[in-house]
């Protein structure tokens, strides 16, 4: 089973980002796969830095959307995209070879991220599209 599962209201109805929000829970699954594996930390710190790259790209595409839709909550948005960007650096740092990874902390802290995030700040812009924002940025 899946350590997060795809959700309809994962949707913003904009498709290059509702499809970058499937590409990152796939990646998400994928990576919490991989962890069954016994992976090393030097394979666990490749696959956070393919997450960070992935969602850095990812998050300027929203935050280069929510601008020019004058989206109301866009500071505290992208305050919320630099916060989990600033966490996943931090997991990458904290790797460290001589230590054994707690799998299920890092398992979890994947989920807690983005699920969190899908929950609450991308469900509000996606509100905020819905009440008769237009799709397509002017």
């Amino acid at each position: 089973m899946a350590l997060l599962e795809w959700q309809k209201h994962f949707e913003l109805g904009i498709p290059e980002v509702d499809h970058e929000h499937r590409e990152l829970v796939n990646l998400i699954n994928s990576v919490t796969e991989a962890l069954r594996q016994q992976p090393t930390v030097e394979e666990v710190g490749a696959a956070l830095g393919e997450i960070h790259a992935l969602i850095s790209a990812h998050f300027a595409l929203e935050e280069k959307n929510m601008q020019a839709w004058r989206y109301p909550g866009y500071e505290e948005h992208k305050r919320d995209h630099e916060v989990l960007l600033d966490d996943i650096r931090d997991t990458m740092d904290e790797c460290d070879p001589e230590l054994p990874l707690d799998r299920e902390m890092f398992s979890a802290k994947l989920n807690a991220w983005f699920a969190n995030h899908f929950r609450t700040h991308d469900a509000r812009l996606h509100g905020f599209l819905e009440a008769g924002r237009s799709a397509v940025p002017t």
